[in-house]
């Protein structure tokens, strides 16, 4: 394999992306439980698993043709989209820890990406 191509780390940012919105909509369809157990089938959980099915194509895709090494880390930038959208659509509140939490996977990727040839 000769290094890893810019397509593939976009498909895998496209991938992470999309993935943290099936997140979003998994939390959503969630709140339903507690109005039982039958509950678990509403659209808002059907749509955060479709939303996920539709990320991991584009997951696919991405390691196709790349480094599993370099674009494997990727995903976990899938956690900085889920931060953004927690504060978004749930008010969760941002904490120094987060942002080091976060600032650890940027750089970790960052790193992971220089040993890309």
């Amino acid at each position: 394999m000769s290094g890893t191509p810019l397509s593939s780390m976009l498909l895998m940012l496209v991938a992470s992306i999309i993935g943290s919105f099936g997140a979003v909509l998994l939390k959503l369809g969630a709140g339903e439980l507690n109005k039982g157990f039958w509950h678990i089938l509403n659209i808002k959980l059907a749509a955060g698993v479709v939303v996920y099915l539709v990320s991991w194509y584009f997951f696919v895709l991405g390691i196709r043709h790349g480094e599993l090494s370099v674009l494997y880390p990727m995903v976990s930038l899938g956690y900085i989209w889920t931060l953004l959208w927690a504060r978004l659509f749930f008010r969760e509140a941002f904490t120094r820890q987060k942002f080091l939490g976060l600032a650890l996977i940027l750089l970790g990727v960052f790193f992971v990406g220089l040993g890309s040839k």
